[in-house]
């Protein structure tokens, strides 16, 4: 059974106590695993190569805000999630030493 709610703190933080730094890779592998899924058949469902995903899984390739929430929809998950590991991976991978932070707060407005 996949639990298809959004993701709250506590859970990313319980996450990376056991896996590490939750990477959407990560989440993607604890997703697939976690319904007993086939990389094969998972790869199937994104419309990509087994060699991608497994790519993706291991953290040897980054995937784009809009892929991520194309994967997100597809797999029936918070596209917000998604979209803020993907940039966070992007972030953590130039070393930024930044956290991001993508809530769809619709009242929040960038000051003029």
């Amino acid at each position: 059974m996949t639990i298809k709610s959004k993701m709250t703190a506590k859970t990313l933080s319980e996450l990376e106590k056991i896996t590490g730094k939750l990477t959407l890779g990560k989440l993607i592998w604890a997703i697939r695993d976690a319904d007993g899924i086939s990389q094969i058949d998972f790869a199937e469902k994104l419309d990509i190569s087994k060699q991608h995903l497994c790519d993706i899984e291991h953290n040897r390739k980054m995937i784009s805000p809009k892929l991520a929430a194309k994967y997100a929809e597809i797999l029936g998950y918070s596209k917000e999630q998604f979209i803020q590991l993907a940039l966070q991976d992007l972030v953590d991978r130039d070393q930024l030493n930044v956290h991001i932070d993508v809530s769809d707060d619709s009242d929040s407005r960038w000051a003029a």
